[in-house]
């Protein structure tokens, strides 16, 4: 037998620490083997270990890590390689593609010269020309167009500067593609074609694929093998068929059955919760957005200019006519890129609109001055999709969950503290002293996730706009998440505007669905209805490009 692409020994990996503390592993003796061409997907809960494991193999974690084990790719001791040798494997060896796509990303930079830097460093025999058209054309698999060759990663939604994470790993057709929840901000159909591009690659350039995600849906249907962690350790491996018909760990069928949870066929959602029926209640709306628009314009460099070159109008939010009751949990889903989070942010007014009104509590906010906005904030709550970059990294947990109380004074420093160790409670980060003291960086993804969840609630606020807010949880966390979501929606009387692009989610939760493309709704209705009977092109696109996990 030939030998294999990859290869992981006894791996265990220590974070430093200090002297007096007990050595945790956070990756406890893990071994798999992976062949060229083989997609192998490593599943299991935020903070199991899976990215400490993809930073390990890469030589990615601080220095002063414990590691121990072994790593070979094509017979090569990874851990023995110079410091040149390394930065030849990172990228024409193994790529990684991270999670956060913004810690991979340069703000100073257009997304044209990521491409060109990493080419010129790794492939200097090409000419500028031939540099540009193989980025054009490695960003255009991941459907940016060269058009938007010239613009910066802020002016990017989330999912779209994933897609160019994906393209600059993709750019120098490594053997072995490290993927860390590559699709976390994507929507269904963006995610289905860029997966199914890495498994097409798989097969042609005999690529292998190491794909580390909580989706189960995804893995399952990408992924040849399975490996499942839980705390540090391999709790399962196996063919994918076989682990999910036949799960041997008890951990691994909870996290099955979580996902079914959220994917379950009954509509208990629609039942349970407000409006399952196709009438719209006879209140007052808590929200109503009306002829809303947010236009951007790109203007032409200096070459475009002498050449003519038009501003172009980048229309991310054109038009929008919604409204929310009381009580409703309304779901906004569409692709990255349609104006879902600049359709939240312009509600909230972090963004003034070029166009349009919204009424909050029969308040229009876009004539209130910027101490009315700010006090209005108070009963309008935002969940943004990436938790790293919402919480400040010099305050403690505690600190950032309390902070709100006190602008808003809303209690004094010891009240604070109470309402914040209990909201720590209800989201499930316990012991709740314990995370109080802790500091962003030594949480998890989905930890952190939770804490801007309590941050938001913590105001007592009467609509909480969240945008994907459980798209970094696995599923056994997000159904907790979720659940504890509709427990505070009884116990405050909250009002969720829930922006996903996750569709069965949607379904889980939502009263209505607003399916929003191109900066406008296309359609809007019942949850039963859209599922059952989706009347756009774009909303059966959406549906069909789905994955669904099978019952066994």
């Amino acid at each position: 037998m030939s030998e294999a692409l990859f290869r992981v020994e006894n791996l265990r990996v220590a974070y430093p620490q200090s002297s007096e503390e007990e050595l945790n592993w956070a990756v406890d003796d893990v071994s798999f083997t992976l062949q060229a061409g083989e997609k192998m997907g490593l599943v299991g809960e935020s903070g199991c270990g899976k990215s400490t494991l993809g930073r390990a193999v890469m030589r990615l974690l601080p220095s002063s890590s414990r590691i121990e084990g072994s790593v070979n790719f094509l017979g090569k001791k990874v851990f023995d390689l110079t410091p040149q040798e390394m930065r030849k494997f990172r990228g024409e060896a193994v790529a990684l593609i991270f999670q956060d796509p913004m810690t991979r990303l340069d703000p100073l930079m257009t997304i044209g010269n990521h491409c060109l830097e990493t080419l010129q460093a790794h492939s200097p025999e090409l000419s500028a020309k031939q540099a540009k058209e193989k980025a054009i054309a490695t960003l255009e698999k991941v459907k940016i167009p060269a058009s938007r060759w010239n613009q910066y990663p802020h002016e990017f939604s989330g999912g779209m500067r994933q897609r160019v994470a994906i393209a600059l790993a993709l750019l120098l057709n490594p053997k072995l593609i490290v993927a860390d929840e590559p699709t976390t901000s994507l929507d269904v159909t963006v995610s289905a074609q860029i997966l199914q591009e890495l498994t097409r690659l798989c097969a042609e350039e005999n690529m292998g694929l190491l794909l580390i995600s909580h989706d189960l849906a995804m893995v399952a249907e990408y992924c040849d093998r399975i490996g499942v962690m839980y705390q540090g350790k391999m709790v399962e491996m196996g063919s994918t068929e076989s682990v999910f018909r036949q799960p041997q760990h008890e951990y691994t069928r909870s996290l099955l059955q979580a996902a079914l949870h959220i994917q379950a066929v009954d509509d208990i959602a629609n039942e349970d919760w407000g409006l399952g029926s196709e009438e719209i209640p006879a209140q007052n709306p808590i929200l109503k957005i009306t002829e809303l628009k947010q236009h951007y314009t790109i203007e032409p460099n200096f070459i475009e200019r002498l050449f003519k070159g038009q501003n172009q109008t980048i229309k991310a939010v054109d038009g929008i006519n919604l409204e929310l009751y009381p009580g409703e949990i309304l779901g906004l889903v569409g692709e990255s890129g349609c104006g879902k989070s600049t359709l939240s942010r312009t509600i909230l007014q972090l963004i003034r609109p070029t166009a349009g009104k919204v009424e909050f509590l029969g308040k229009e906010l876009t004539s209130l001055s910027r101490q009315e906005i700010r006090s209005s904030r108070r009963q309008m709550q935002m969940v943004f999709q990436d938790p790293h970059a919402c919480l400040n990294p010099a305050m403690t947990v505690g600190q950032s969950i309390g902070d709100p109380l006190l602008i808003h004074n809303l209690a004094d420093a010891t009240k604070a503290k109470e309402q914040v160790l209990s909201m720590l409670e209800k989201v499930g980060l316990t012991p709740a002293e314990v995370y109080y003291q802790r500091y962003p960086s030594d949480l998890s993804g989905g930890q952190q996730q939770r804490v801007a969840i309590a941050r938001a609630l913590i105001t007592r606020p009467k609509l909480l706009i969240c945008d994907e807010p459980v798209s970094m949880l696995d599923a056994s966390v997000q159904s907790q998440v979720l659940d504890l979501m509709l427990q505070l929606k009884e116990e405050f009387e909250l009002t969720y505007l829930f922006i996903t692009h996750d569709l069965w989610l949607a379904r889980f939760l939502c009263d209505r669905i607003a399916v929003m493309n191109g900066g406008q709704i296309v359609e809007l209705g019942p949850t039963k209805r859209i599922f059952a009977n989706p009347q756009h092109p774009y909303t059966k696109t959406l549906l069909a490009a789905a994955p669904l996990l099978a019952r066994a």
